[in-house]
């Protein structure tokens, strides 16, 4: 597999990463020090708890902490969107989000390939930010062309961005 990588986003509403489950590549203490370099100040999980463990990643909220950066759990099924109380637990993950951002403060996203599921969860944020819908895509997609990777997704991060976009 591939080295690990964060792709960075230095705009529109603050500095946005996105990347694979750190370990997925069998060494998580060296994918974590990557991390570490790009210093985050909230790392987002979108896996299930059990594609994290099985990915290596199971001690990442741990992980995240000793390096003095927050953690959010929001586990999406594998080319899915938000549903159930994930769905309903988005905007206090919005309001966590923006607030870290607001303060200057770095926000890195993950899913198992850094494509679909952290895609589709930065580009929401950007459009609920208020950038517009493409806008938001064409800045997310030049740094990780993957980034959001079914219809669904789509739709799910574009939702209401009639009412945001400016």
């Amino acid at each position: 597999m591939a080295d690990f990588a964060i792709f960075t986003l230095d705009a529109l509403v603050g500095r946005l990463g996105l990347s694979a489950m750190p370990g997925r590549g069998g060494d998580f203490g060296a994918d974590m020090a990557v991390v570490a370099g790009w210093r985050p100040d909230l790392i987002v999980s979108t896996c299930p708890e059990r594609e994290l463990v099985s990915g290596g990643a199971g001690t990442i909220g741990q992980a995240a902490r000793s390096l003095g950066a927050g953690w959010a759990h929001w586990s999406i099924a594998d080319f899915g969107i938000p549903e159930g109380q994930e769905a309903a637990a988005w905007p206090g993950l919005r309001a966590r989000l923006l607030t870290c951002l607001g303060g200057g403060g770095a926000v890195l996203v993950h899913c198992a390939g850094g494509c679909g599921r952290s895609g589709m969860t930065l580009l929401r944020l950007m459009v609920d930010a208020g950038t517009a819908p493409t806008t938001a895509l064409t800045a997310l997609r030049q740094v990780r062309p993957c980034a959001v990777e079914t219809d669904a997704q789509m739709r799910w991060a574009t939702r209401g961005a009639i009412r945001s976009a400016h």
